[in-house]
């Protein structure tokens, strides 16, 4: 087993519950961590053999284009979903970090999920 990680990948999201702060996108972090059973990627060394995170961090940079969510909480289950989907990891695990506290470095929602599931 692998695992792909992406982290703080800086993304410009729509997100907010007062219509206000949904009004421009907002600086957000989106890390995803990827578990994939890959060993065909280790011998052959073909990126079709693995997840491209390439592929996965444009997704997440385009993802936000038309879109709003008012809570980072469906943000974070709709990416991981959106990924387990698209890419077929084992599991997914998305942390959506949103800097709105000033007195705080940020406020984060992480979210889980699986191809068992």
């Amino acid at each position: 087993m692998f695992t792909i990680r992406i982290v703080d990948l800086e993304v410009f999201y729509r997100v907010g519950v007062p219509d206000e702060e949904r009004a421009e996108p907002q600086r957000l972090m989106v890390s995803v961590e990827m578990a994939v059973e890959a060993p065909q990627a280790a011998a052959s060394d073909e990126l079709s053999d693995t997840i491209d995170y390439y592929s996965v961090s444009q997704d997440l940079l385009n993802h936000g284009e038309g879109r709003s969510w008012k809570l980072i909480e469906r943000l974070s289950a709709e990416l991981a979903e959106r990924i387990l989907e698209k890419y077929r990891p084992s599991s997914v695990r998305v942390e959506v970090k949103k800097f709105i506290i000033p007195q705080a470095r940020h406020v984060s929602v992480s979210c889980s999920r699986s191809l068992d599931n």
